[in-house]
């Protein structure tokens, strides 16, 4: 069983790529959410990617190298380090001392990992967070990342945030625990299979008369929405963070 930190006063944010390259807004209300708890928020800026795309296609040697220029980047203290992404969570916090298994730098790494937690997950449980819902009547779905179920299973404290918010419907999808189909190298490697799978998603997030749906991985959003793009179907992605915050704002 996972131990939460409990009122933590400082916290270190790993952006993930894709939140800093194609999703900013959606790093940003995570920070702007762990702000608004009184917590100071440090984002280290030699950061970069967390090594899965490498580690999945093939290349240890590569993907150690890139795990251990993100342990190096976040070893000013022993802060938890918050992630707005169940996948590259799961990758960090499960895979990397698999990754060093049999390397010298196996125990540094092991205590680097114990510091990973995903975003909804820590606001819940490390600072109880509590929202007052301050939008207009809105049904949604949500779709989770297989990381995130499978690996730092966060669903529930995801749903758990949502569900504070009283004007907020929340309808299940009937088969959450498919896939969409990204699995990042994997929708490059089998794009037929992968087209195949998100079509199935995106037909399953309509059955439910949502107008929007809700994730906490920007990549599971970005191939959702771009197969939604593409047949065009008015239902609009977002990540968790960005909801939320845009919601307790008004």
């Amino acid at each position: 069983m996972t131990e939460y930190p409990q009122n933590p006063s400082t916290v270190y944010y790993f952006g993930t790529c894709l939140s800093d390259m194609i999703y900013p807004e959606a790093g940003l209300a995570g920070i702007r959410l762990l702000q608004r708890e009184g917590v100071e928020v440090i984002y280290p800026k030699k950061q970069s990617c967390c090594g899965q795309p490498a580690y999945n296609s093939g290349f240890p040697d590569e993907a150690r190298a890139v795990a251990l220029a993100q342990v190096k980047a976040f070893s000013a203290s022993n802060a938890p380090i918050v992630v707005p992404s169940g996948s590259c969570a799961g990758m960090m916090h499960i895979h990397y001392p698999l990754l060093f298994e049999n390397e010298p730098e196996y125990f540094e790494v092991k205590r680097f990992s114990e510091r990973i937690f995903e975003l909804t997950s820590f606001l819940r449980h490390s600072l109880k967070a509590a929202y007052t819902d301050k939008g207009p009547p809105v049904t949604l779905t949500w779709h989770s990342s297989c990381h995130a179920r499978r690996e730092m299973a966060c669903t529930e404290d995801s749903k758990a945030l949502i569900r504070q918010l009283t004007n907020v419907t929340l309808v299940e999808l009937a088969n959450e625990h498919e896939c969409c189909g990204f699995g990042g190298t994997f929708s490059v490697k089998r794009p037929e299979i992968s087209a195949a799978m998100v079509k199935d998603k995106v037909r399953d997030i309509q059955e439910t008369g949502a107008s929007a749906y809700l994730t906490g991985d920007c990549g599971c959003m970005m191939n959702i929405s771009g197969h939604m793009g593409k047949v065009k179907r008015p239902v609009s992605g977002h990540h968790i963070a960005e909801f939320i915050l845009e919601r307790i704002h008004g």
